[in-house]
C-alpha cells in the first residue's frame, strides 16, 4: 500500500495548531491543515504490513490502507467514496476522534504511525470542497415508518442509513438544533457546527424529517411514538453526569461541566439560554475535577472566557510517558497525553481527591479541600491542603442515560449499569420493535463508536422490517 518504501523514506508529518496566545481569543477552529501534496506523501507512508491492525483499531472498520493508497496515487474522489462506505461523518471523527487507528498502526511500534486522522479529515474536506459528497436518495421507497430518538452521531448515522434504504425516517431532538452533544457539548474550537448543519441538509434531501425542540417522553408521550411507527430507535445518549456528593456541593459556583459547555455553545450559536444563572469563568480561579476530554473542553472554554487560572484535578495517578509496546500494541495505550486545551496553560494535578467545597460569606464556593491518594485510592496521611476556587466544574463522566420520561414510559429493560439492554447482534430491546444504539446502549463512549452502533442498528432495523437488508453491517 502507498509507496513500498515510503515509511522508511518519508518522515511523519502532522497538522499544526495556531499559537495558544492567538487561539484563546476566539472560538473558531485553529488547526492548520497540511498542503495537499504533503497529505499525499503521508498516504505513501502506509506500509504493506500484511495484517492492517488499523482496521480493528477503528470502531467503524475504515478501510484505511485502501484510502491511504488512493491519496498517495492522487485518486482523491475514489478515496472519498471509500471513506464514506464505512463512515457517514468522517469530518466529525477527523476532528474529535482520539484516533485509536493510529495507536494500532504497525508503525506505532516505533511511535511513528501513519497520520491516519489527518488524511481522513483532508479527504472529506476535499470531498465537500469539490462537490463530490451528494445526497444518496433511495430509488425504491418502502411504506415503513421509523422514529429515531436522539440526533447525536448514533441517531444521525442510523437515520441516514435507514433513509437510504428507502424508509420514512423521523429524527427527534429535544434541543433547538440537531447534533446532540456534538453540537452542544463539544466546543466550537474543536468542531465548528456548520459541519453538522451541512450534514443535516444532506439528510433532509435524502428524506429524513427532523423534529427539533421535541422531547419524547416530555413534549410527546413515548407511547404515541411507539404506536405510530413501525420501529423506534433509542439513541439519546448517556446524559446522567457523575456527581460528587461531598460537603458544600450545594454552593453557588459548583456546576456540572456539561451545563457550562452547553451554555457557551448556545451563546456562540445565538440561541437563548434556559432560565438559569449564567455560568462563566471570566475573572475566576477555575478548578476542573476530572481528567478526561470533557474536563479538557472546560479548560479551553475557561481560557476563552478569560479565567484568571485553571487547575485540573485527576484522582488517578499520572500515566507513564510511554507504554510497553510488547504488552500493549496494537491496543489503545494508557499513556500521558496533553490536549490542545491543556497546552493553553492549565495546571494539572494527579492522585488528588476532593473532600469538601468551602464557602465564603455569600454562599459561593471559595476553595476546595483536597488530599493525596495512593494507587489504591487510599488517603495519604498528612497530605491535606486547600485550593482557592471561584468556579468548580465537575467533569467526572456520565453514569447512564436519564431514565425519567422516555425510558420509564417505554418500560425498556436496563442492564446492570443502567443502560438500555440490547445486544449488538440485533440491537433489540425487550420490546421487539424498539431498538437502542450509541451511548444510551453501551454507556459513555466515543463519537466513532456511536457512528458504528448507529449504522449497525440501522441494518438490524431494516432486517427486522423487511426480512433482509442490503445495508452494510459494518
Amino acid at each position: 500500500m502507498g509507496k513500498s518504501t515510503g515509511f522508511m523514506e518519508i518522515p511523519r508529518l502532522d497538522r499544526t495548531y495556531a499559537p495558544a496566545g492567538d487561539r484563546v481569543r476566539h472560538y473558531d477552529e485553529f488547526i492548520n491543515p497540511l498542503p495537499e501534496s504533503a497529505v499525499e506523501r503521508q498516504g505513501g507512508r502506509c506500509m504493506d504490513c500484511g495484517i492492517p491492525f488499523c482496521h480493528t483499531g477503528c470502531p467503524v472498520n475504515n478501510m484505511i490502507p485502501d484510502w491511504n493508497d488512493l491519496v498517495w496515487n492522487k485518486e482523491w474522489r475514489e478515496a472519498s467514496d471509500n471513506l464514506h462506505s464505512t463512515n457517514n461523518f468522517p469530518e466529525f471523527t477527523g476532528r474529535v476522534c482520539p484516533a485509536p487507528c493510529e495507536a494500532a498502526c504497525t508503525l506505532n511500534i516505533e511511535n511513528q504511525p501513519v497520520t491516519i486522522k489527518t488524511i481522513e479529515c483532508a479527504i472529506v474536506d476535499k470531498g465537500w470542497e469539490k462537490g463530490w459528497i451528494q445526497p444518496q436518495v433511495a430509488k425504491v421507497k418502502s411504506d415503513k415508518k421509523i422514529a429515531v430518538v436522539g440526533s447525536g452521531p448514533a441517531g444521525m448515522a442510523c437515520a441516514q442509513q435507514l433513509a437510504r434504504a428507502g424508509h420514512k425516517v423521523s429524527l427527534y431532538e429535544k434541543n433547538r438544533r440537531a447534533g446532540g452533544l456534538l453540537r452542544y457539548g463539544i466546543p466550537d474550537f474543536k468542531m465548528e457546527k456548520s459541519l453538522i448543519d451541512r450534514r443535516v441538509r444532506q439528510m433532509e434531501r435524502e428524506g429524513v424529517t427532523f423534529w427539533t425542540s421535541m422531547e419524547v417522553g416530555n413534549d410527546i408521550q413515548a407511547s404515541k411514538i411507539a404506536d405510530h411507527y413501525d420501529a423506534v430507535v433509542l439513541a439519546g445518549g448517556s446524559e446522567q453526569p457523575r456527581d460528587l456528593p461531598i460537603k458544600g456541593r450545594e454552593l453557588k459556583g459548583v456546576h456540572f461541566a456539561m451545563d457550562f459547555l452547553t451554555q457557551q455553545n448556545r451563546r456562540n450559536a445565538g440561541e437563548p439560554l434556559p432560565n438559569i444563572k449564567d455560568i462563566v469563568a471570566t475573572g475566576k480561579k477555575v478548578v476542573v475535577i476530572g481528567g478526561g476530554d470533557t474536563g479538557s473542553d472546560c479548560i479551553g472554554t475557561s481560557f476563552r472566557q478569560r479565567a484568571v487560572s485553571v487547575t485540573q484535578l485527576e484522582i488517578m495517578p499520572k500515566p507513564p510517558a510511554f507504554e510497553d509496546k510488547g504488552s500493549t500494541w496494537p491496543h489503545w495505550p494508557h499513556i500521558f497525553r496533553t490536549s490542545t486545551s491543556q497546552e493553553e496553560g492549565a495546571d494539572r494535578e494527579f492522585s488528588i481527591a476532593t473532600t469538601e467545597f468551602i464557602t465564603n460569606e455569600y454562599g459561593n464556593v471559595a476553595a476546595i479541600r483536597c488530599h493525596l491518594v495512593d494507587q489504591n485510592m487510599n488517603k495519604i496521611d498528612g497530605s491535606e491542603y486547600e485550593m482557592e476556587a471561584d468556579l468548580v466544574l465537575l467533569a467526572m463522566g456520565f453514569t447512564n442515560p436519564v431514565k425519567e420520561g422516555l425510558l420509564e414510559q417505554l418500560s425498556v429493560g436496563l442492564d446492570d449499569h443502567g443502560n438500555v439492554n440490547a445486544l449488538t447482534t440485533n440491537y433489540q430491546t425487550n420490546i421487539p420493535k424498539i431498538f437502542a444504539a450509541g451511548d444510551m446502549r453501551r454507556g459513555q463512549s466515543l463519537v466513532v463508536w456511536a457512528i458504528r452502533e448507529g449504522r449497525q442498528a440501522a441494518h438490524a432495523v431494516d432486517q427486522f422490517l423487511m426480512g433482509n437488508s442490503d445495508l452494510p453491517r459494518l
